[in-house]
């Protein structure tokens, strides 16, 4: 009995032993993969020459502004540290989009008087008549139906867009060759992002339940249209929901490709700029299948905060 006891335990042990490890995660090198800046899309080059200016002084005006505003980086840090996140990484997203996609106003009031512009009007999202609340009952996403999650729920909905209506005719029907949030997302002309962070309606949806859990906001309704503006206007609100993107920018990369980037605002800052994370985790971790190690990598927007981080956190 205690010699079978005795083996017993010794294969245990052995079974402990022999078991696998769980993967490491990697952490990504701090600064840039690239030498010299990624090109500039050709779309921001003529927008920023349209407006009779150059990135250097886009670059410049935002960065005075975060210099000379000492309550905003008082409430970019408090929400990055309500998000778990650096707060680099929050002013290098800031940065990027307002040298590269619009200007940055002179002061941050400014962006509540441009919210408040937006407040009581009477606009939708939807298209040719079909608002999205009647488009997402249609008998092609009940696949998303058992989604727990506003990000899943939001995800699966964009995937059965892109799979089954984008460019296609349905039930007589034509739907555009565009993305799911230029398509139902944009009821006016001037853009499809907005307010301090740009931050896009479909992205506001999808993160409206980490934001409601972690700073208590209300969830957002893709019925209330003015609802989702209001929060995404708002500079207060449209910092946690930027915090939020961030934020699951570095959890699907640590959980999906096994990397840790919470210390390359390069590389959060290029997701924040082009979206999926969770696409984009996923192709980097299949390509690091085989066991070599391939680090992800800026864009040109990312690049700029990598080689500007210094200057940045000083404004801390």
């Amino acid at each position: 009995m205690r010699l079978t006891a005795c083996l017993f335990a010794i294969a245990t042990l052995c079974f402990a032993v022999a078991k696998p490890a769980v993967a490491e995660i990697r952490m990504v090198p701090e600064g840039n993969r690239h030498a010299e800046q990624p090109d500039v899309p050709g779309a921001s080059v003529r927008r920023t020459r349209a407006g009779r200016t150059s990135f250097d002084a886009k670059y410049e005006k935002v960065r005075d502004l975060l210099a000379s505003d000492r309550n905003l980086i008082a409430k970019i840090t408090q929400i990055s540290a309500a998000y778990g996140i650096a707060p680099i990484h929050m002013i290098g997203a800031i940065v990027g989009e307002h040298t590269y996609n619009v200007d940055a106003y002179d002061r941050l009031q400014a962006y509540y008087v441009k919210a408040a512009a937006y407040a009581g009007n009477s606009f939708h999202f939807g298209y040719n008549g079909e608002s999205i609340g009647e488009f997402v009952q249609r008998s092609q996403f009940g696949a998303c139906a058992d989604k727990k999650t506003s990000y899943a729920l939001w995800s699966c909905r964009e995937a059965v867009w892109e799979r089954e209506f984008r460019g296609r005719v349905v039930v007589g029907k034509a739907f555009p060759n565009n993305r799911f949030s230029a398509v139902f997302f944009q009821p006016f002309f001037a853009g499809q992002t907005f307010g301090l962070g740009q931050i896009n309606p479909l992205t506001a949806l999808k993160l409206t339940d980490m934001v409601s859990r972690v700073s208590g906001y209300p969830r957002l309704d893709e019925s209330n249209a003015a609802s989702v503006y209001a929060a995404i206007m708002d500079p207060d609100v449209s910092l946690a929901y930027m915090a939020a993107s961030i934020r699951h920018s570095i959890d699907v990369y640590r959980s999906i490709a096994g990397v840790d980037i919470s210390n390359n605002p390069g590389i959060t800052a290029t997701l924040y700029n082009v979206g999926n994370p969770d696409g984009r985790a996923t192709a980097l971790a299949a390509k690091n299948a085989d066991g070599e190690v391939h680090w992800p990598e800026e864009n040109y927007y990312g690049w700029l905060v990598n080689d500007r981080r210094a200057e940045l956190e000083a404004l801390l």
